[in-house]
């Protein structure tokens, strides 16, 4: 349990790496005096990698590097990058640079920026690796039960994250009411410092497992020996493919099937199971990357397949990213008083992953019911079409509270005056923040669901990072997305929605145009649905075949 806790000590340096990024919006836009587009692009580019960089550290664990030491290297990365990132403000090295101390843009130099730029590369990779390895090496540590009756996955479940939430509380929300940024950023690398220690100090206790393979592996193979037999013609009978010992009867039509017949379309990969009638099987089978099994060439082209509708996630992530971005800006210029007491904008961050988790619970809840129903099948695919409805209801309420936002402003004479509190109660954001996290919340276990499902079964422990690398890619799609928007809606010599001050810009057309996007995403993704067949994860290969 000692080993558990201090693993948990990597998990409160992440919370107080994502603590540092939802106030990086308000650092680039107030201290670096960039746009709000500059800063909204690095903020979605950095939350974009955290996101797409897990899937290539999980197979580098996999097969290079073990648990542990990917752990490590995430601790210390944590510890160098928020330590890099406070040495980034103007005041920590104004005597070794010879410039001045003050949070303004010209008393920050290159080799600010610089270190800046290294911070957010070693945080990405320090959160990535500790998403993915945190919980599952916690796991291996804890193989054992207290008592008789009650397991230590359950004390995981409850008590672990009842004390992660209390530590990261009492560290973020005091920590957010200290202005100076060299020391908000200060503070928080003090406490990962401790966190590092704290974890490396069981390194001695720690069972330490070898990599142990990706089943991942498989999915290159087949590439590589198509590839080296693409000129080789395929036999007029199946039965004369490579198949191995390695059947899967996932693949197979009955429990007696002695051979998995190859699916029609992508007849290319099939190539990869050609037996070459120059040397012996048993030659062939010593180098796997020039013969692969038939079922390691349909588990490929399962995968293939499924591409075309994970295309249709990369929007809602795009939608996900504006979250703690433009969100975020908006309520740093709300009025944050509660009754006589001022609040900070950190406290939407609670506030959003609740309603995040008890969404998340919900759709638990309904994937239940359907399963006693006999459709249990359907969930994720039902769920990620409510969430894209949520997320175009999240557009439109967003729009309609920005272009109130602005009228506020103007009203007061307030759009020339960036850094101006706007008459406007922070709570006007609250029912934006909770279709977020509705949306969030159904399409993160939907997804996640999805992949789960049908994905090949070799393949279901990178399900979850699937789910999360496309999220991802819908992050950092979220740049693309402003940039041509903006370029579009100044042609005809009209400005450009997005300027440097989020006054002068008009994120309500932008939120206008998202839900649009949302809303054909959604209409092709219902298509793509009914084209793909679906299968439970206990079923066949050809379900519905």
């Amino acid at each position: 349990m000692y080993s558990a806790i201090k693993i948990v000590a990597l998990l409160w340096a992440d919370c107080l790496a994502q603590f540092v990024m939802w106030t990086m919006m308000e650092y680039l836009t107030e201290v670096w005096k960039i746009s709000v587009v500059h800063a909204a692009g690095i903020v979605n580019i950095f939350s974009g990698l955290v996101l797409v960089l897990q899937l290539p550290i999980q197979y580098l664990v996999d097969t290079i590097i073990s648990k542990y030491w990917m752990l490590v290297f995430s601790s210390l990365a944590y510890s160098v990058g928020i330590g890099l990132l406070t040495m980034s403000t103007p005041p920590v090295l104004a005597g070794f640079v010879g410039t001045c101390s003050e949070y303004k843009p010209e008393c920050i130099v290159e080799g600010h920026k610089i270190l800046f730029y290294a911070a957010l590369g070693l945080l990405a990779f320090a959160s990535s690796s500790c998403s993915v390895e945190s919980t599952e090496f916690a796991e291996e540590q804890l193989e054992i039960e207290i008592n008789e009756h009650i397991s230590l996955s359950l004390i995981q479940g409850e008590f672990f994250k009842l004390l992660l939430f209390m530590v990261a509380v009492a560290a973020i929300i005091p920590i957010s009411y200290i202005k100076p940024w060299n020391l908000r950023f200060g503070v928080s690398a003090i406490c990962t410092v401790i966190a590092t220690l704290l974890f490396l100090s069981g390194t001695c206790t720690y069972e330490n497992k070898e990599p142990e393979g990706s089943p991942l592996t498989s999915v290159f193979r087949v590439f590589v020996a198509s590839t080296t037999k693409l000129f080789y013609r395929l036999p007029s009978d199946a039965s004369e493919l490579y198949e191995g010992n390695d059947i899967d009867d996932s693949f197979s039509d009955s429990d007696d099937s002695s051979f998995v017949q190859p699916t029609c379309g992508l007849g290319c990969l099939d190539k990869a199971a050609i037996i070459s009638p120059n040397r012996t099987i048993e030659q062939q089978e010593t180098n796997r990357w020039r013969l692969c099994s038939v079922t390691e060439v349909e588990e490929t082209k399962r995968l293939l397949r499924m591409i075309p509708i994970c295309l249709t996630f990369i929007i809602p992530g795009v939608v996900s990213s504006i979250g703690n971005t433009y969100f975020v800006e908006q309520a740093d210029l709300l009025n944050k008083k509660v009754v006589n007491l001022k609040a900070t904008t950190v406290i939407l961050l609670p506030y959003y992953n609740n309603v995040n988790k008890k969404v998340a619970k919900m759709y638990t809840g309904c994937l239940l019911l359907f399963a006693l129903m006999g459709r249990k099948k359907y969930v994720p695919v039902v769920g990620f079409a409510i969430s894209m409805v949520a997320a175009i209801l999240c557009c439109i309420t967003a729009a309609m509270v920005e272009n109130r936002r602005l009228d506020v402003a103007r009203s007061h004479g307030l759009i020339d005056k960036p850094d101006a509190e706007i008459p406007m109660s922070l709570f006007w954001l609250l029912p934006q923040f909770f279709l977020l996290g509705c949306f969030d919340g159904i399409r993160e276990k939907s997804i996640d669901d999805f992949f789960t499902r049908q994905c090949p079964r070799s393949l279901s422990k990178y399900a979850t990072l699937f789910s999360t690398a496309v999220t991802g890619l819908g992050v950092i799609g979220g740049v693309l997305s402003v940039y041509l928007v903006g370029i579009i809606s100044e042609s005809k010599g009209k400005d450009n929605w997005f300027q440097f001050t989020l006054n002068h810009s008009r994120l309500d057309n932008y939120y206008w145009v998202l839900a649009a996007f949302t809303a054909a995403n959604l209409a092709v993704y219902i298509i793509l649905a009914m084209l793909l067949p679906l299968r439970d994860a206990s079923s066949e290969f050809r379900e519905d075949e």
